[in-house]
């Protein structure tokens, strides 16, 4: 399946976000839905490092210094896979609803939230926990969950609600939506920017972002609306957050939007229908479904600077970098 617009059980879709990193070296985790594995990139050499075996058709992922753990969703398997950091392997594999896709950590990491896209849900897990673990809370959310964001405050969750045109507000402590804003068509990633109080809504079908002001969680609002290329499906911040990246799938493009103004300064074509994306230390790494790669950008310029080969059918839908803190 290409395109969030046919979900079916075969295949799934990516994209977004930012990273987060701490005292080691950072890594990428880059889901393959194709060969249900997940290619470990060092970005200190810029080399696949290892490959782990996961469950079917990998998508959406989440990486946690804090946790030191990589969550990955396994749609086909109805699982998500935990990775130990340090370790590179699968240390547990939790039982994820009926369909798992969009997912992030709370900034302790503590809390895992999983989008569970054929239940209508939020699912909540403790992310330390061992073996196959049921969630902690199911939050009914609207149609075709997707993106998954977590805000600063640890209290806060934001879902994509692709078939509802929507995107809702979660209160973690009360476990209940707490309020709803309608977006573009078929919002899918969602990218939180905390430094402006901002959450973007990427919608894949109305080929626009969504700028919700979220000051107030209990009044979000659609400040502006960004037009960019054909399906948008991942956001990342660079240059300090000066910069917003975002992938055009069926544009076979990235478009480089300045955040202060979300004026687009300029669309960077020949990529191979780009999925995830996510941006560190000057970069950006930009993953492509066709070509079974990621394409390393420097950040400022939009210029390619190297091409790492991964898996089949790449993916990368979250935040998909981060390193394992410090013992």
């Amino acid at each position: 399946m290409r395109g969030a617009a046919t979900p079916v059980r075969s295949g799934w879709v990516a994209a977004l976000l930012l990273c987060t990193t701490a005292g080691a070296s950072p890594f990428a985790y880059i889901t393959n839905q194709g060969s249900h594995d997940v290619s470990v990139i060092d970005l200190a050499s810029q080399q696949v490092v290892a490959t782990v075996a996961v469950g079917r058709s990998p998508a959406g992922v989440v990486a946690s210094g804090r946790a030191g753990r990589a969550f990955v969703s396994n749609p086909d398997s109805k699982t998500i896979s935990v990775i130990d950091m340090r370790q590179q392997k699968v240390v547990s594999t939790l039982p994820a609803g009926d369909g798992p896709v969009g997912l992030d950590i709370s900034g302790d990491g503590r809390q895992l939230y999983v989008a569970d896209w054929y239940a209508g849900r939020l699912l909540v897990f403790d992310a330390h926990a061992s073996g196959a673990a049921p969630p902690l809370a199911s939050i009914p959310v609207g149609r075709a969950p997707a993106g998954v964001a977590a805000h600063t405050d640890e209290a806060t969750v934001f879902v994509a609600e692709r078939d509802d045109d929507s995107v809702a507000v979660i209160d973690t402590t009360a476990r209940r939506v707490l309020a709803r804003v309608r977006v573009g068509s078929h919002p899918f990633a969602l990218l939180y920017d905390a430094a402006r109080a901002r959450l973007y809504a990427l919608n894949v079908q109305s080929d626009d972002i969504s700028v919700i002001d979220v000051r107030d969680t209990r009044r979000p609002a659609v400040v502006a609306t960004v037009k960019v290329g054909k399906a948008p499906y991942g956001a990342a911040l660079a240059q300090g957050g000066a910069l917003l990246y975002v992938t055009n799938q069926r544009d076979d493009s990235v478009s480089v939007v300045d955040a202060d103004s979300l004026r687009v300064l300029r669309t960077l074509p020949g990529f191979a229908y780009p999925e995830g994306i996510a941006a560190h230390a000057g970069r950006v790494y930009v993953v492509n479904w066709m070509d079974d790669n990621v394409q390393v950008l420097e950040a400022e310029s939009g210029r390619k600077l190297q091409t790492i080969a991964t898996g089949k059918n790449s993916r990368g839908f979250g935040a998909f970098i981060g390193a394992p803190a410090d013992p």
